[in-house]
């Protein structure tokens, strides 16, 4: 069936993104895991070429501290990444100069150290500025490293700056790839010629360990008792604890032992209002909070059952559903609720959190310890779903059935078909439906409430997206 399925694909206009996405995507459905620890790119350049405004274009996301002061960055930081289905470790570093001293010189010796320590270095230069001296003598390290060099012209935001780039052949490198990594010009292709080069497996080693203990954010709006929780998982007063909200301002890390295992929880900054919408301290305790939140595999969102669910709460909710991050819901303060506020809370939570009705649920208390021992088994469920994968084949008969027993609607007098689907990826995973015609969001939110009913997906959010293919017009 998904054979047949792959074939009738061909008569259908395919991007070459489409056809990697579907050789990703193996015989049987599983996208193939190499065996051994992922490769690894590292950006270099001298200072204030646009490396980490790179680094964040590449991976969708302001992840990477961004100013127009030149060297903000300083340390190696190591972000996961993905382009085509294809995973790596992507490194942003500081920048290199020649015959630095004190600070800056630490800062050019880390990044020599990423040079090393890379499978694929991704080399930035100023297009505006053309080639400095301190980029020749860049170009004479990595030479001598002999590892693969993608060439980058940074800072081309219009075909009026080609020429700048094509000066860049005189490095000896190879075609340099003209790039805005501001406005996103050129950066897809950029990143296929960095595939191109990229090995399946790393050969440096795991020089940027990703794995570890599984990391959970501890949120919710201030004074939920975030704090309480966490010190009465850790047995010990680790974080100040007050009546007063937004004691906590910094995330704080612990690692904690449960139920067999050690997890690395984070206590953030309760988050008040909307961030544009906060000053001061609060504004960077409210971005420290989302940066902890895009760092974590999994978050407890913690909701004060005394109150009404507020929007704050909701707000919070939907933060961890737009990271992409697995989601246990817990009801704090669970001991001191009475029939009648039992009952009003249940109904609540029907009218205001209808969307998560996927969400693990632990009702418990931090103050006395009630009902802790619920939190791992649901963690545990949400980090299993966040990494399911389904095999292609078995996913492409289930649509089958539902497209035959809920055919899209007609609409202005054409019926998109559904033609093949796959799971483009997991953490947390994310499907693309091949269809001849717009798939509308009412029909798409069907999909995904009998995708859930099918495989579970317990505890994280799924995406899927629609990609649009006409059929080849015949010469």
């Amino acid at each position: 069936m998904e054979r047949v399925l792959r074939a009738g694909l061909e008569d259908f206009d395919l991007s070459d993104e489409d056809r990697a996405l579907l050789e990703a995507s193996g015989e049987d459905g599983l996208v193939p895991v190499p065996e051994g620890p992922q490769p690894v790119v590292a950006v270099v350049g001298r200072p204030n070429v646009g490396k980490s405004t790179l680094v964040n274009r590449i991976l969708g996301r302001r992840e990477a501290v961004v100013e127009d002061t030149p060297g903000v960055t300083r340390d190696r930081v190591a972000y996961d990444a993905e382009w085509a289905g294809r995973r790596f470790t992507l490194v942003d570093t500081g920048g290199w100069e020649v015959g630095a001293t004190g600070i800056h010189l630490r800062v050019a010796e880390q990044a020599e150290v990423a040079m090393d320590l890379a499978d694929v270095v991704v080399f930035v230069v100023d297009a505006m500025v053309g080639a400095t001296d301190t980029d020749e003598a860049v170009v004479r390290l990595l030479r001598r490293s002999g590892k693969p060099v993608v060439l980058v012209a940074n800072k081309v935001d219009d075909q009026r700056f080609e020429a700048d780039a094509s000066s860049l052949w005189n490095l000896g490198l190879g075609q340099p790839w003209p790039v805005s990594s501001l406005h996103g010009r050129g950066s897809g292709d950029m990143l296929d010629a960095i595939l191109e080069v990229l090995p399946r497996v790393s050969a440096v080693g795991g020089a940027y360990e990703r794995g570890g203990p599984r990391r959970v954010a501890l949120l919710g709006r201030p004074n939920v008792g975030k704090s309480s929780l966490l010190n009465r998982l850790a047995g010990t007063e680790r974080v100040v604890v007050d009546s007063v909200a937004g004691t906590t301002r910094d995330p704080v890390d612990e690692l904690i032992d449960l139920g067999g295992k050690t997890w690395r929880f984070v206590d953030t900054a309760g988050i008040r209002r909307r961030v544009h919408q906060t000053r001061g301290a609060d504004f960077y305790a409210s971005l420290r909070t989302q940066t902890a939140l895009e760092k974590a595999e999994v978050a407890v969102v913690l909701i004060d059952t005394e109150e009404p669910i507020a929007e704050q709460d909701i707000r919070v909710i939907q933060q961890v559903v737009d990271t992409g991050r697995a989601l246990v819901v817990a009801y704090n303060k669970w001991d001191l609720l009475d029939e009648e506020r039992r009952y009003y809370l249940e109904r609540e939570i029907e009218r205001e959190l209808v969307q998560i009705q996927w969400a693990p649920r632990v009702n418990l208390s931090a103050l006395t310890g009630r009902h802790l021992d619920r939190i791992v088994p649901a963690l545990e469920l949400a980090l299993d779903s966040w990494e399911t994968r389904v095999p292609t084949g078995r996913l492409n008969a289930f649509l089958g059935e539902i497209v035959a027993g809920h055919p899209h609607p007609v609409r202005g007098g054409k019926q998109p078909r559904i033609l093949f689907a796959t799971q483009a990826a997991t953490q947390p995973p994310r499907f693309v439906v091949f269809a001849s015609g717009f798939i509308e969001a009412g029909y798409r939110r069907f999909l995904e409430r009998r995708l859930r009913e099918e495989f579970g997906f317990e505890g994280t959010p799924i995406e899927v997206s629609v990609r649009v293919r006409e059929k080849r017009r015949r010469k």
